[in-house]
């Protein structure tokens, strides 16, 4: 039986994947931020000075992957790292003045990119996605 490729989870998934980040990256390069680097600043828009290995928790990446990340944002003026007075081996990560000035504008057009992807579908419809959507990731996360 051939595979139609419409019917298929993984392809539709992996499509609305590759669009949304295609519109996230433009949006987020006109203000300065790689693709990389948002979800790490969306950690420290939340909670600022959390060490390398608390991100790499909350975004579920690799420390070499937040490493060279880190390294870049660091480079590109968003973050400083700080060594942790409780426990000199470790750096704390925290935002830059630049950083915090523009987090709204981020945010925005981070919003607007997700307003568009749900546009013309209703509420209930909306409701029902994240709730569908948030199942499928747990029976993967749950998987032995």
């Amino acid at each position: 039986m051939a595979l139609r490729r419409l019917d298929s989870l993984g392809y539709q998934i992996g499509l609305l994947s590759r669009l949304f980040d295609r519109r996230l990256q433009e949006v987020l390069r006109a203000r300065g931020v790689a693709p990389g680097q948002f979800a790490p600043l969306v950690m420290l828009f939340e909670q600022d000075g959390l060490t390398q290995a608390e991100l790499c928790r909350r975004i579920n990446v690799e420390q070499p992957t937040m490493a060279n990340t880190l390294e870049r944002m660091e480079r590109d003026g968003l973050i400083k790292r700080k060594v942790d007075d409780a426990d000199r081996r470790r750096a704390l990560v925290f935002l830059t003045p630049k950083a915090k000035d523009a987090r709204n504008d981020v945010l925005e057009g981070v919003r607007q990119v997700a307003n568009r992807t749900l546009a013309q579908i209703s509420a209930a419809d909306q409701d029902a996605i994240f709730r569908l959507l948030g199942r499928m990731v747990e029976n993967l996360r749950n998987e032995p």
